[in-house]
């Protein structure tokens, strides 16, 4: 096999893409456009107007820029729009299946109706079956809100249960553990809900909250997690569980020079299943083709370890095994292919 990876065939090969915040996608041509539609003053004019606000160094500074920016999603037909933007995306980068986190608490807690948010981008997950893009949503907790408003925000999305794949948790970090949440993720698993919870780089805990999440919540996924190697035990016991964690090398940049790469790296050779990701795409300068080559660049990955993070995409998605399989028969053909 060619060791050589290329933007072609980082963007060609058949991926999933389970870390991706569907709010975290809204390109500032859109927010203009949505502002504009909606009669809502962003302060903003132009998209140098927008880009000029992309000034954040840490998580923190990072969610008081996104946060105000979904003033601009107000109608079933916007979560629609910002949805669509996305997949079309997806298919272009040849995602095949995309697990979709979104907070429908940014917006019920601005007035926003829990089933104009579901329903605007779960329709937009319908649609995307006529580009091939297979598509699912995760309803996330914000973390730094209460216990009470999960509980109800969970008690809200099991109304819509079948347009729910999974919940996930979000947010900032700090003082907010996953065990916060404990109970609400035990309810979402008994009523059939597949779990993940971030543990985001480099945060103070990092690896208390890893090990609560695996070791008390029994969570089938850790978004970003990478701190995990610093304790080779929980290692081994996510190697040993086949815990999926996902990693967002452009987005972990804007935090960590080394994108984390060093730690992905570790972790496949330690037989964990990692893969890559674009979390916020349109905050981070790069979709998740862009991901998977930037990785490959900076830390001269070969094809094969390319092929094994998406193949491992596949693997802790939720999706049944038969389709794992043929998901799975699509990337082997594309490298042989392409090779």
């Amino acid at each position: 096999m060619s060791s050589v990876v290329t933007p072609e065939f980082t963007r060609g090969l058949p991926k999933a893409e389970l870390h991706l915040h569907i709010e975290g996608t809204l390109e500032p041509e859109l927010k203009l456009k949505l502002a504009k539609r909606n009669h809502v003053d962003i302060g903003q004019a132009t998209i140098e107007d927008v880009q000029k606000t992309y000034n954040y160094h840490d998580l923190a500074s990072f969610l008081a820029v996104y946060y105000p920016a979904m003033n601009v999603l107000q109608t079933e037909e916007d979560f629609y729009d910002l949805a669509w933007a996305y997949l079309t995306k997806a298919a272009a980068n040849n995602v095949r299946h995309v697990e979709l986190f979104f907070d429908p608490q940014a917006h019920t807690s601005r007035g926003i109706p829990f089933e104009v948010v579901l329903n605007g981008l779960y329709q937009a997950t319908i649609d995307a079956r006529a580009l091939n893009v297979d598509a699912h949503l995760i309803m996330c907790f914000l973390r730094d809100f209460s216990k009470e408003s999960a509980r109800k925000t969970l008690q809200e999305g099991l109304k819509y249960r079948d347009k729910i794949i999974g919940i996930g948790l979000d947010s900032d970090e700090h003082n907010n553990p996953p065990l916060k949440f404990a109970r609400q993720f035990e309810d979402a698993a008994a009523a059939g809900l597949h779990i993940t919870t971030h543990c985001d780089i480099d945060q103070k805990d990092s690896i208390e909250h890893i090990r609560q999440a695996l070791e008390i919540m029994e969570v089938e996924r850790l978004d970003h997690g990478t701190n995990i190697v610093e304790d080779p035990d929980l290692v081994e016991l996510a190697a040993k569980r086949q815990v999926g964690l996902t990693s967002c090398p452009l987005s972990n940049s804007f935090v960590s020079p080394e994108m984390k790469g060093k730690e992905v790296i570790d972790l496949l050779n330690a037989g964990v299943k990692v893969s890559i990701n674009s979390d916020d795409p349109a905050y981070f300068k790069g979709y998740i083709s862009d991901n998977y080559y930037a990785l490959a660049q900076k830390f001269d990955l070969s094809q094969d370890q390319i092929v094994q993070l998406a193949k491992n995409s596949f693997e802790t998605s939720w999706i049944s095994q038969r389709q794992k399989q043929l998901y799975l028969a699509e990337v082997d053909q594309f490298v042989a292919q392409f090779n």
